[in-house]
């Protein structure tokens, strides 16, 4: 029997006089807000949103022209979720931007408590340095800056012929801004000095073995930090001859640390997928927010939540976001391929992921 009633108007205000009282002594009462603290299902007030390159391209060019890499320590444009603007953020949990580095400069070394990962978006004769060992960055490559590690960014091209170089930043910066754990150190020189051949790391650990007295480098970090799209790519591709195509996401792998066989970073999981030609995705939902960034190909995404269903047509070196809890449908009809990351591993670690497919 519901024995709930309408408090009369005495009530009323007797209880917004005790309400008071508890606000001048820094307390609120529970009951008040409980079904906003604890909602029916995930609630995020972040929105859908699509950057197209052809529409960012010219001010990432244009940013290039007013500050130096050097000026701007890092010279990146911020992918803002429309929801979270002036929070420098694309879910409540992580950043998104584009950075550009032009032939000659070089992006000077710091290290900071935040870990991030770089997808190579556009242009090659770039490299990024990681404690010592530089790696060459080429579109599609994605590639891990453990945290507190020190790395700088460079390009090494002719500044009169050389190409300008683009990826995407990946940072779990509001997740550590959460904690209030997020800091930085700059480096004393703008380079950090090289101490061992390119490709020590993946020598090391990229070929299913481990040295024999392994010790973790960077913690529950990948020991690798470049992982080459070629070598993707071609599973990918062979996986999509060979293997059962999933309805819901086509092929798709996720990045790994080779010593654990857990996700390559622990605040952030990086996917990569290929939709076949004519390929129309079944829906499914899930409470990791997911940064997208389309590699080849076109395709459409619709998703659909609390603010109603969003539509994109989606083309190379674009980027969109699917919020936490938001039904999603992918579909190709010519074939693409979408590198993603997303917050999941903390999620995983929590107990708290949760996801659902429909057919």
């Amino acid at each position: 029997m519901n024995t709930s009633r309408k408090p009369d108007e005495l009530t009323q205000q007797a209880r917004q006089d005790f309400y008071r009282a508890l606000s001048q002594h820094g307390m609120t009462p529970l009951w008040e807000v409980l079904h906003a603290l604890v909602p029916p299902q995930p609630n995020t007030p972040c929105r859908p949103a699509l950057w197209r390159y052809d529409d960012v391209r010219p001010f990432l060019l244009q940013s290039g022209e007013l500050i130096t890499a050097e000026e701007a320590v890092r010279r990146v444009l911020i992918l803002e979720n429309p929801a979270l603007r002036g929070q420098s953020a694309i879910t409540q949990s992580l950043y998104a931007g584009l950075q550009l580095i032009l032939p000659g400069e070089i992006a000077p070394s710091h290290r900071h408590t935040q870990s991030a990962l770089r997808f190579v978006v556009e242009g090659r004769g770039a490299f990024t340095a990681v404690n010592g060992e530089r790696a060459r960055m080429n579109p599609g490559d994605f590639i891990i800056t453990p945290s507190w590690t020190w790395h700088d960014h460079g390009h090494d091209g002719n500044p009169q012929d050389g190409e300008p170089v683009v990826w995407l930043d990946g940072l779990d910066i509001p997740m550590l801004r959460f904690f209030d754990a997020g800091f930085a150190q700059n480096g004393d020189a703008a380079s950090q000095r090289v101490t061992q051949a390119e490709g020590t790391s993946y020598q090391r650990f990229g070929a299913n073995m481990l040295p024999v007295r392994h010790e973790a480098p960077f913690g529950q970090t990948s020991p690798i930090f470049s992982y080459p799209y070629e070598r993707t790519r071609e599973a990918l591709y062979k996986l999509e001859q060979q293997a059962p195509v999933d309805a819901w996401d086509g092929v798709k792998l996720r990045y790994v640390n080779p010593a654990t066989g857990g996700y390559p970073m622990p605040t952030m999981a990086t996917f990569m997928q290929r939709l076949p030609p004519g390929f129309q995705g079944q829906p499914y939902r899930q409470t990791d927010g997911a940064v997208f960034s389309v590699v080849e190909g076109r395709g459409k995404v619709l998703i659909e939540g609390p603010g109603g269903l969003s539509e994109f047509d989606f083309g190379p070196r674009d980027h969109f976001v699917i919020p936490s809890w938001h039904t999603t449908r992918l579909s190709s009809d010519a074939g693409c391929v979408l590198f993603s990351f997303s917050d999941r591993p903390v999620h995983v670690a929590l107990g708290i992921h949760k996801e659902e497919r429909w057919t």
